[in-house]
Parts: structure tokens; C-alpha cells; sequence
């Protein structure tokens, strides 16, 4: 089963190498990574040029456009059977792809979650501001789409590309993590989900 990696990145030169080469030595056998550089200026193109023959398609958008229209970007050009999000920053290891995918694979789920806050001890979050509000939006969107997650602002996210028709995003910033849950009819309602434990790490702003 071919995975498809959309990795959306802005200002990430820093790490997106790491990144990029932490993807490529993941236990995926069958996958291809998609970076969508949201016009980076700090030299993250430069870079990926630098990484190009182990990236399998690069996009660059005509301006800054968001996390959203970047994300929207990377789905349309993904041909995988499987999407995966992974944010550029370093916050998630793609080393915990296996579990990520695990219920898709075993034909359990059609949506995994990565979750910091269920059925493991509590990731550390460096700033307690960052956990509650966390917190706060998960709790708002559980109310409005009576669902019961744990961690609505994970970065890794994985789905099966046959639900990318009913997969609505009209936020172009970070607020796409929660409409992805409450408008995207294939996610809210139309799947089955699951969520799995994923490490939570520093991220590079966090590291300075």
C-alpha cells in the first residue's frame, strides 16, 4: 500500500532536512513524500533543492498562503492509497509511522489521529498555555461534533485517500486542524476512527 507523506512547511529551513531524511528512513516500504513550501524566506528552498532526489515531488507556493491551502495543495498531488501529515518542525518522529497506520492497515480505521494524551503517560508540553488551550479546543470540538478525541491539534494525521472527496478545507492557517474534524463530512461522521499515542517533542521554536 502506498503512502503518501504531504509535508507543509514555512520558514522550517532548520529542520527540513532532518525532516526530510527522517521520512525517508521510516519502515515504510512503499511511500512518497510530498513537501508544499508555503514561500518560505528564510532559505528552506534552497535546502530542498539541496534534498530534492529524496523528495518525490516539491510545491512552491506562489506567496504565503497557510498551513491549510498548503495541506490543500499537497492532497491534490498525493496518488498514494494512504495520506499522512507531518509537520516540518520536528514535533512528531516518523518513526512512529507503523502505529500511526496500524488500525488502517488491519482494516479497523479510515482515520488514525495521533493523540499526546490517551493510554500513555502524559507527553510533556514545554509551555502549560500550549496544554490548555489544547485542551480548550478539544473540548469545543468534541461538544460540536460528539466526538470523543483526546488531541484535536496533533500534527499526525492519517486517512485513507478515498475520503479526500468528502475532505472540505476552506481555512488557509492553522485553524485547519479543527475544521478537518467538524466540516469534513468523511472525517466527523462518514469514517471510522481511531486515535494512536504519538510522541510529542520540542519544536525547533521551542528548542531556542
Amino acid at each position: 500500500m502506498k503512502v503518501s507523506i504531504v509535508v507543509p512547511c514555512f520558514n522550517e529551513g532548520q529542520t527540513i532536512e532532518k525532516v526530510v531524511k527522517a521520512v525517508r528512513q521510516s519502515p515504510i516500504k512503499q511511500m512518497e513524500i510530498i513537501v508544499v513550501d508555503d514561500c518560505s524566506n528564510d532559505g528552506t528552498n534552497t535546502i530542498l533543492e539541496k534534498v530534492c532526489s529524496s523528495v518525490d515531488r516539491v510545491i512552491c507556493q506562489p506567496r504565503n498562503l497557510g498551513k491549510g491551502a498548503a495541506l490543500r495543495a499537497g492532497f491534490a498531488a498525493a496518488t498514494g492509497s494512504v495520506i499522512v501529515i507531518q509537520d516540518a518542525d520536528l514535533e512528531y518522529d516518523p518513526g512512529e509511522y507503523p502505529r500511526l497506520l496500524a488500525p488502517i492497515l488491519a482494516n479497523k480505521a479510515d482515520l488514525v489521529l495521533g493523540t499526546r494524551f490517551a493510554g500513555a503517560p502524559l507527553q510533556r508540553f514545554r509551555y502549560f498555555w500550549q496544554r490548555a488551550a489544547n485542551r480548550s479546543a478539544t473540548f469545543l470540538s468534541n461538544v460540536f461534533t460528539g466526538l470523543k478525541l483526546t488531541d484535536i491539534q496533533t500534527g499526525h494525521k492519517a486517512f485513507r485517500a478515498s475520503l479526500l472527496p468528502s475532505v472540505t478545507i476552506a481555512e488557509n492557517r492553522f485553524g485547519v486542524d479543527a475544521e478537518l474534524i467538524a466540516n469534513s463530512p468523511g472525517f466527523a461522521a462518514g469514517s471510522r476512527r481511531s486515535e494512536s499515542i504519538t510522541t510529542h517533542g520540542p519544536t525547533r521554536k521551542e528548542k531556542r
